[in-house]
């Protein structure tokens, strides 16, 4: 359990792990935060966003859709392997899923199936969505997944979590498949070599 970090020691936890960052608009005061509170944060969420076009993916994830208002995430992750900060606060990512899941986060244990949908991850996540058509076809560039390994790894090393404390879009809310195109077992295996 712990609070989020600064905005500022956020961006400087991503450079420090290395990532190319891109600061978009007021990204430091764009939130979600009159619907609720954010915090405490106990891990991190990764995302595809079904779009194509690193411009397009960017301002979508900033705004939002007429019936899901922007900041869709803290940061987009392009093809490129830039991270692009778009918000900082509760953003509208995670949704409701399943609290068991959030017990084997916060615990660090092997994750349940999640078969509820009855806690509010905007405020316990951080978010990232990463530009992918999500149809299992589009590619994943490596210096993409280096990118995720890296952001992920940035958020862990600040509160001191491992990688069990990183789950995918598709292991918290039922219904959900991404991000679809790689493992996130695999991919925990990434930050967790990292972290060592």
């Amino acid at each position: 359990m712990a609070p989020p970090m600064s905005a500022s020691a956020f961006l400087r936890a991503l450079k420090a792990e290395g990532l190319k960052v891109v600061e978009v608009g007021d990204w430091r005061d764009h939130n979600r935060n009159h619907k609720g509170p954010w915090g405490p944060v106990h891990g991190v969420m990764i995302h595809h966003t079904v779009t194509k076009g690193s411009a397009r993916t960017v301002e979508l994830c900033r705004r939002g859709y007429a019936d899901l208002p922007g900041p869709l995430c803290h940061g987009v992750i392009t093809k490129d392997g830039r991270v692009h900060l778009v918000g900082y606060g509760r953003a509208n990512h995670a949704g409701l899923g399943d609290d068991d899941v959030l017990r084997a986060v916060i615990a660090e244990k092997r994750l349940p199936a999640d078969n509820e949908a009855n806690t509010d991850g905007n405020r316990h996540f951080y978010g990232f969505e990463c530009e992918n058509l999500g149809d299992g076809e589009d590619p994943w560039p490596a210096a993409q997944l280096e990118a995720i390994e890296r952001a992920a790894a940035a958020v862990c090393r600040h509160h001191g979590w491992n990688e069990r404390s990183v789950i995918g879009h598709r292991e918290w809310q039922p219904g959900k498949v991404d991000p679809r195109g790689f493992s996130m077992t695999s991919m925990r295996k990434r930050i967790g070599d990292r972290l060592k």
